[in-house]
């Protein structure tokens, strides 16, 4: 009986986990954790920093971007009238209602016409060109008083003083026309002014066959 309750107290146990290899893993994971945290303070706090600043100026360039669109409208001096110059050489006048990216609206437009005259003292002087002011409307298309313009095709436009010629050449037809244009008295002065370049052209022509 001693022999079997002996036998009984010999037999192999299954393991159980110490307390001692526990102790072994959590003094590991301690270990670590003070090996993380030998990191210096000034390191991470110099990439807080960082990673801050870098937040920062990412949002200041977005702002930036959004709203420095249209800071070229603020160039705009609403109590002037501006000139629009075009890439193929062509100059419009009025007032710039709006400038952005793709286009400038330009109304109230007004446009160069030129005139070549010749000297009647000197027949052998070349011919003077002259410019008188055009107010757009009274063209064969029958144009609004706005021109959207692409913004590709503009080079460069300006305010204009409101003592300058074409400045005044507006102001003075505003009050000539105080209705507005009338586009059949524009009509009838071309077709004059037409005429008129016509027969000097037929007798310049007769008097050197002659």
């Amino acid at each position: 009986m001693d022999f079997l309750h002996r036998n009984a107290n010999n037999q192999s146990q299954p393991a159980r986990p110490s307390s001692q290899s526990s102790a072994s893993v959590t003094a590991g994971s301690d270990g670590l954790k003070k090996v993380v945290n030998r990191e210096p303070r000034w390191l991470r706090i110099i990439v807080v920093v960082l990673l801050f600043s870098g937040t920062i100026l990412a949002l200041a360039i977005a702002i930036l971007l959004y709203f420095g669109k249209d800071k070229e409208s603020g160039y705009i001096d609403e109590s002037k009238y501006q000139a629009v110059f075009l890439t193929n050489g062509q100059v419009y006048f009025g007032t710039v209602a709006q400038v952005n990216d793709h286009f400038v609206d330009l109304q109230n437009i007004y446009y160069l016409n030129s005139q070549q005259q010749p000297d009647s003292k000197d027949k052998n002087a070349q011919q003077q060109t002259s410019f008188s002011l055009v107010k757009l409307g009274c063209e064969l298309h029958g144009p609004t008083d706005q021109m959207i313009i692409n913004r590709d095709q503009v080079s460069f436009w300006e305010n204009l003083k409101s003592d300058g010629k074409v400045a005044k050449a507006i102001q003075q037809f505003k009050d000539q026309n105080p209705n507005g244009q009338n586009c059949s008295e524009t009509t009838n002065s071309t077709q004059q002014s037409q005429s008129t370049t016509e027969s000097n052209t037929s007798n310049t022509n007769t008097n050197k066959k002659q």
